[in-house]
């Protein structure tokens, strides 16, 4: 009869000795498994607590915040707020919002509308009718400035067509003719410093294809800011009984437009040299003055306010118009817009009188 290894190793022991080794082997076994089970636990302790740091510390990242905050407040505020997914921002966020007449006691401007607007407060510091539909003259250039920045290549050249024409004889002018080549760069410099109404139509048919398409785009564009009182008819602001704005319409698109270093470049420019190529081949060379009565010492400011740059108009159906991005002694930015004064002189007056409203 065969014998296994256990019953040979058990005829070494005692009854009460291989008891013993049993219990002691059972006891061995009980241990380990006790100490699985521990390790199991510890494992997964380690998996929750690791998914619980995930989802709290890095998930809740992904996740907005519902809290409301003072719109003022710097740091919780709508510059530094979170916005809820899926939740669309109200129109008037970052914006001035006026009834229309704000503090339009404090100075009896002649001025048909008239506006102050805190760009970092967000407030309308006076008002005065600028919801009524106004002829804007040369302002409309800044729309102008606006999509030629969004769409175009500064760095192309354009050829100057008969289109160059089609503007009121003796209005303003860069003074360029059919066959010139210059670059859209110096188009738009030209435009919007001596507020050159040939330049704004070369712009308007190289960047639309034609100018109606670009007049099409103008008045798109003023739609998507908010711009409801706005229709425009041509690039430039000459006088059409259809191209009318409103002067709070102006402010929607040149708060829009100063958010672009390029444009403030523009703006801030007391004249600008270009040289280009004339139709017949010959190179010729001009330098642009603003129209800026600031920028050419005719007018001074108060001694609270620095002028940054802006935009001229005048047309008989507009009067004198003025669109500014003026600063504080700290360089806090405001925007200022006249429009229909009944001279030039009157306007820089009263710009100066509106102006005299920030605090110093």
């Amino acid at each position: 009869m065969k014998c296994t290894d256990n019953s040979l190793e058990r005829s070494y022991y005692t009854e009460r000795e291989w008891a013993r080794l049993q219990k002691k082997e059972a006891e061995e076994k009980n241990r380990l498994k006790k100490l699985a089970a521990v390790l199991a636990a510890l494992v997964l302790l380690c998996g929750i607590l690791t998914f619980l740091v995930y989802y709290f510390v890095f998930r809740s990242h992904d996740y907005d915040l519902f809290l409301l905050y003072d719109n003022m407040d710097r740091v919780y505020g709508f510059r530094g707020s979170l916005q809820t997914e899926g939740t669309d921002r109200s129109f008037a966020d970052g914006l001035c919002v006026s009834s229309g007449n704000e503090n339009a006691g404090l100075l009896p401007l002649s001025a048909y509308s008239a506006g102050l607007f805190d760009l970092n407060r967000e407030e309308v510091l006076y008002a005065k009718d600028i919801f009524a539909k106004r002829s804007p003259a040369s302002i409309t250039k800044i729309m102008t400035a606006l999509l030629t920045i969004e769409h175009g290549d500064l760095d192309e050249m354009v050829t100057v067509t008969s289109t160059v024409k089609n503007i009121e004889a003796g209005s303003s002018v860069c003074d360029i003719h059919e066959g010139d080549v210059l670059s859209l760069r110096q188009l738009l410099y030209g435009m919007m410093i001596v507020s050159g109404n040939d330049a704004a139509m070369m712009i308007a048919e190289h960047i639309g294809g034609s100018v109606d398409r670009f007049v099409s785009m103008m008045n798109e564009k003023a739609r998507e800011l908010g711009a409801t009182g706005t229709h425009f008819t041509n690039p430039h602001g000459l006088t059409d009984p259809d191209h009318y704005t409103t002067l709070y319409d102006i402010y929607l698109i040149f708060q829009e437009a100063v958010k672009s270093d390029l444009f403030q470049d523009i703006i801030n420019r007391k004249n600008y040299y270009a040289e280009y190529t004339r139709g017949d081949g010959s190179a010729t060379a001009v330098t642009w003055e603003s129209t800026n009565l600031y920028f050419t010492d005719q007018a001074d400011s108060p001694d609270n306010v620095s002028v940054f740059g802006g935009k001229t108009g005048t047309t008989d159906d507009a009067g004198a118009c003025l669109a500014l991005m003026v600063k504080d002694r700290y360089g806090n930015p405001y925007l200022a817009v006249i429009l229909h004064s009944e001279s030039k002189e009157s306007l820089y007056s009263e710009m100066n009188e509106l102006l005299s409203l920030i605090e110093n």
